[in-house]
């Protein structure tokens, strides 16, 4: 069985760069002052790789991927 992954935002570490919803706008959008609001918080396995790296390149370290619990 798969493991599965979910995304979280920290509001307040997070100062709006935008670079996760560059780097992964299949689950993240911006609102209208550039702060990130997630489409959907699973993360499926074909898109893995990107929320990685979209976790990775967060500037402030707000963008979070862990293991969904069952």
């Amino acid at each position: 069985m798969p493991k599965r992954h979910s995304l979280r935002v920290d509001p307040i570490s997070c100062d709006g760069h935008g670079l996760c919803a560059e780097l992964l706008p299949e689950l993240i959008g911006l609102d209208e002052w550039g702060y990130p609001v997630l489409r959907a918080t699973e993360v499926p396995g074909t898109l893995l790789d990107h929320a990685r790296r979209a976790v990775a390149a967060c500037p402030v370290l707000a963008l979070r991927l862990d293991r969904a619990s069952r």
